[in-house]
């Protein structure tokens, strides 16, 4: 009885076979292979019925899929454990419907790739869960129903190319809201004052925590002349030490991980993209070839689920059991509950396969990002069953004068799960106090006051930003990844030394969309209506009454803002007329405009009060002359000194500010990071010639010998070292400008066949994706930032399936022109030489090229 397996990875496919044997053949959908036409009426707002359509680029991948079905006496739907995958199940066997196919068909799911999870999820099939339908395909008819008619008024009060969507303009809000923040915060200065003692050779420090017998709060002494004062009544007192108390403290071990805290994780201590860390996540889950076959090295990646399995608990237990002493491992299972609302993605958390295969066990088999991934899922997994860490703290307050001062101590006396994990967020040192005794009295060795000022909120990180998006409720860990992604690539964030500032014109689309929109940018807004999406996957509400909810009010609020004016208004009147000033975009950039335009024309450049002047930032370092902030006439820039006088004289250094950083955030740290350039990067070892790093017309390069080599996107041309620029040197020229190392935008990883790297490169005809010699054009339903691994590989064998490129119809054009002339030449000329008549070959056809190339391109 012959069986079909469709899975959405080819990755997949060898380790299902491997189990599964042959009387199963196995497919791969590569993904989503249905979804709603891209053009106005794909969802129907009387009846919210949808139009789908077979996406291009998976076309072969559905024919093969409806062949084989066909043919099989079963087909097993084996799609991810999620909505998501159960909806590719449903569309799948919709579409075998359409081709009436009668092949029986059921649903399988299994949440790591071993050979016990898939046999047992073969022998218990199931029908698809209509209700994870319903709730993916309202989500996917939400984001048509914002993104195709709020889009379109973003271009018309804008700026065309602009995109508003559910999810991401929450947090597009919460990014600007932040900046918001910190520009308006003003420090507040605060004093604190200490005591530096010792006993025997052991100095330590206390901290000022009650004066005249009064607690003290934050800003109990606010300036340095209360400081003084304070501190001159204590002068020429004893220190006593007054009480000692001493506490056991413990820290439990943190739930294993789920989709959020990995990405967290993956951000904070691997130094990882949120990007990055799902698709390294999906690798191990897909399988990795250990030697004997690819195995799945961790469980199914996207869950809100803390959960064990109670066989991986027993295997977590005994090897702690045989790797530790008794008092690590606790005398019960360690349970967790799951923070979050409506956990239910997965029915466990991210954990190894199996505990028995160690980090160091598997390293060889990994790349770098695979092993660094897989350590830390293992080690979470093994520490959240294993006992609490230890501490015993200590509390000494010393008198001195009127004033008692607070030492503390800290030290671990026992390590329980932080002998195997730790995480950087909750790192927690050891500072020991001497032994004291109560009523003993200590040296004072210095009486002193620290000045501090309040710090604003810092800006949010990838894993800040992640975390605060999952406490808001606003979309699913699973959907976090793009959501940041999105942000960067519509340019209204930018990433600067890790942390996320918003750029002019994601500042003006929040203003506009908070302006008319304010509801469904509303953080409880967001969060109720994904609430309510997790009941229609429950079962407990109707997807179409949803939708009809948002629908009714959303139509409306679109219509009332038709009219509305373009941009955002600044709080600032026109100095022509007084009427309120608008930012606004053009296709210059942006620009302060008048709202009674027409009748009032006056306009001004965004920035042109930080840029008009000389703005001085600070002194460089090396010629003592001041770096000024200027306006040119091709826009901002930095320069060190004046300009001479005598025209002759050389020219002070400058260099552009660049279009993505605000002026309001020009510091002198940065105007010297971008006067760096050009830089000597080091001497190559060979050559001993040194390597010049800097900007050019096509971007940044480096410079040796001569040689020009573009530096790749992922690099920065400022903090390139030696050895890395030593490794983009020795990278292969490609033959063509668009193959160059900065046409690369990412690497999606290895081909599950050959393992050789697919890259999604920018080309002179557009975005395409590459692997070995073999280059596929990206279609235009899918952005190169949103391109999978699986999508790519799909398309690539759908390139090598079409066979080699045709040769351009002018080269044949040209060729068969010269054909015929040499066939006439010998006609007319019989007795002449073959020399000749090649010699007038490539004049002829010179007429012919253009009508060639023209019908060649209609």
């Amino acid at each position: 009885m012959s069986k079909l397996v469709i899975v959405e990875s080819p990755s997949k496919s060898k380790s299902l076979k491997k189990y599964l044997g042959a009387d199963y053949d196995i497919l791969a959908s590569y993904g989503h292979v249905r979804d709603l036409e891209p053009k106005t009426g794909a969802v129907d707002t009387e009846n919210f019925s949808m139009k789908y359509q077979i996406i291009e680029r998976n076309a072969k991948h559905v024919d093969a899929i409806v062949k084989a079905a066909k043919k099989a006496d079963e087909v097993l739907l084996a799609t991810d454990p999620d909505r998501e995958g159960e909806a590719i199940s449903w569309h799948i066997s919709e579409i075998l419907k359409e081709k009436k196919v009668k092949t029986p068909m059921k649903r399988v799911a299994f949440y790591e790739i071993t050979e016990s999870a898939i046999q047992d999820a073969v022998r218990h099939p199931r029908e698809i869960a209509s209700d994870l339908v319903d709730a993916q395909q309202a989500r996917r008819a939400l984001d048509y129903l914002v993104g195709f008619n709020l889009s379109p008024l973003l271009w018309k009060k804008i700026s065309p190319g602009l995109s508003a969507g559910r999810v991401q303009s929450p947090a597009l809000r919460m990014i600007v809201e932040r900046e918001q923040e910190i520009e308006a915060f003003v420090p507040r200065e605060y004093w604190t004052l200490h005591l530096d003692t010792h006993k025997n050779s052991q100095a330590f420090t206390a901290r000022l925590t009650h004066f005249k017998g009064e607690k003290l709060d934050q800003f109990a002494v606010e300036h340095e002349a209360r400081s003084k004062e304070w501190l001159a009544t204590l002068e020429a007192k004893d220190a006593r030490v007054m009480r000692i108390e001493k506490k056991r403290r413990a820290r439990n071990p943190a739930a294993p991980f789920t989709t959020s805290t990995l990405q967290q994780a993956g951000v904070r201590q691997l130094g990882m993209t949120t990007d990055r860390v799902m698709r390294t996540a999906q690798q191990l889950y897909e399988g990795i070839d250990l030697g004997e076959g690819p195995v799945g090295l961790i469980t199914y990646m996207r869950t809100d689920s803390v959960n064990l399995a109670q066989e991986a608990i027993t295997d977590i237990r005994k090897y702690v059991g045989a790797n530790f002493d008794r008092d690590y491992l606790p005398p019960h299972t360690v349970q967790y509950k799951a923070k979050t609302k409506n956990a239910q993605e997965a029915h466990e958390a991210v954990r190894p396969t199996s505990v028995l295969r160690t980090p160091e066990a598997v390293k060889q088999f990994l790349t770098h990002d695979q092993a660094r991934l897989y350590e830390l899922v293992w080690k979470r997994t093994v520490a959240c069953q294993m006992t609490a860490a230890q501490f015993d703290t200590v509390a000494a307050d010393i008198t001195v004068g009127e004033g008692t001062f607070r030492a503390t101590g800290q030290t671990l006396a026992f390590p329980g799960f932080l002998a195997v994990y730790q995480d950087d967020e909750d790192d927690e040192g050891e500072s020991k106090l001497p032994a004291l005794v109560e009523g003993e009295t200590l040296p004072v060795d210095r009486l002193y006051g620290e000045q501090h000022f309040t710090q604003p909120p810092p800006r949010y990180t990838e894993a800040s930003l992640v975390k605060a998006l999952e406490e808001y409720g606003i979309g699913r860990p699973s959907t976090y990844a793009s959501i940041i992604s999105t942000l960067q690539d519509r340019e209204y964030v930018v990433l600067e030394k890790k942390r996320f500032q918003p750029t002019d014109v994601g500042r003006l689309v929040n203003c506009f969309l908070t302006r008319h929109f304010s509801h469904y940018v509303d953080y409880d807004f967001t969060a109720k209506l994904e609430d309510k999406l997790d009941d229609v996957s429950n079962g407990k509400r109707v997807w179409s009454r949803l939708l009809g909810e948002f629908w009714s009010g959303f139509e409306g609020d679109l219509k009332a803002k038709q009219e509305v004016e373009r941009g955002c208004p600044i709080l600032e009147a026109c100095p022509k007329c007084g009427k309120p000033l608008f930012m606004q975009a053009s296709k210059r950039g942006l620009f302060i405009g008048c709202s009674g335009y027409p009748e009032c024309d006056y306009t001004r450049p965004l920035h042109a009060a930080t840029a008009e002047g000389d703005n001085i930032l600070g002194k460089d370092p090396a010629s003592g002359l001041d770096v000024k902030l200027l306006s040119g006439r091709f826009g901002p820039y930095v320069q060190i000194g004046d300009m001479p006088e005598d025209k002759k004289a050389p020219k002070p250094r400058r260099a552009s500010w660049p279009k993505d950083i605000p002026l309001e955030n020009a510091t002198l740290e940065l105007a010297l990071k971008f006067l760096s350039l050009p830089r000597e990067v080091g001497h190559h070892p060979v050559t001993g010639l040194p390597i010049i790093a800097n900007n050019g017309r096509f971007g940044p390069y480096l410079l040796h010998d001569g040689k020009f080599k573009s530096i790749p996107k992922t690099d920065s041309v400022y903090e390139i070292d030696l050895p890395r620029a030593l490794e983009v040197l020795a990278m292969e020229r490609a033959p063509r400008g668009a193959d160059s190392a900065a046409s690369v935008l990412k690497n999606l990883g290895p081909h599950p066949e050959d393992g050789k790297d697919i890259t999604v490169r920018s080309g002179r005809y557009g975005p395409y994706v590459k692997h070995g010699s073999t280059n596929a054009t990206l279609p235009k339903d899918i952005a190169p930032e949103e391109i999978t691994l699986d999508e790519a590989v799909g398309l690539i064998a759908a390139r090598v399936a079409k066979g080699p490129a045709k040769k351009p119809a002018r080269k044949a054009a040209t060729k068969a022109s010269a054909a015929k002339s040499k066939a006439a030449d010998a006609a007319s000329k019989p007795t002449a030489t073959k020399k000749a008549a090649t010699k007038k070959a490539p004049a002829k056809p010179a007429a012919p090229k253009k009508p060639a190339a023209k019908k060649a391109a209609a």
